[in-house]
């Protein structure tokens, strides 16, 4: 099923990502490859934040290619994929909001960033990244097997 209403995926969606809690996601090089590392988005809706380093090789991919793909997995085959374009929220009244939402959700979704950026969400290296998708997918296997199709979610045109 394709919808453009968050709200047809929303509850799954915030069930999946607060139980498989990491991610793969995969930038693009400068030579136009992919390259993928595990992270941990916190999601507001259909917005996404990584709390993560600021001087990273993907601050070098962001800057020449700001797209993501996010693919969450679990051992019940359950995926989410997320197609992204990521930005630096450099605003420190933002970024402190960020870190405190880390630090005020339960695990394991939540977590104290204090654990890597002792200094704080002003510290040089604490960075975070916004995500606003224009593709969502939901699919697993034993739906795939029953012949249903994935739900995807796609951002209404601008």
């Amino acid at each position: 099923m394709d919808t453009t209403d968050f709200n047809d995926l929303e509850e799954e969606f915030q069930r999946r990502v607060s139980r498989i809690v990491w991610c793969s996601v995969a930038t693009v090089d400068r030579s136009g490859r992919p390259r993928s590392r595990i992270l941990h988005p916190i999601w507001e809706g259909t917005t996404g934040w990584i709390a993560t380093g600021r001087q990273t090789l993907k601050t070098k991919h962001l800057a020449a290619n700001d797209s993501v793909s996010l693919c969450y997995w679990d051992p019940d085959h359950q995926q989410i994929y997320a197609e992204c374009r990521a930005e630096w929220a450099d605003d420190i009244t933002e970024k402190q909001r960020i870190w405190d939402l880390f630090k005020s959700t339960p695990g394991p979704l939540g977590y104290d960033p204090a654990m890597i950026w002792p200094d704080g969400a002003d510290a040089p290296g604490f960075g975070i990244l916004k995500l606003t998708p224009w593709r969502i997918e939901l699919s697993s296997i034993s739906e795939m097997s029953q012949g249903k199709a994935p739900l995807v979610w796609r951002a209404p045109a601008d």
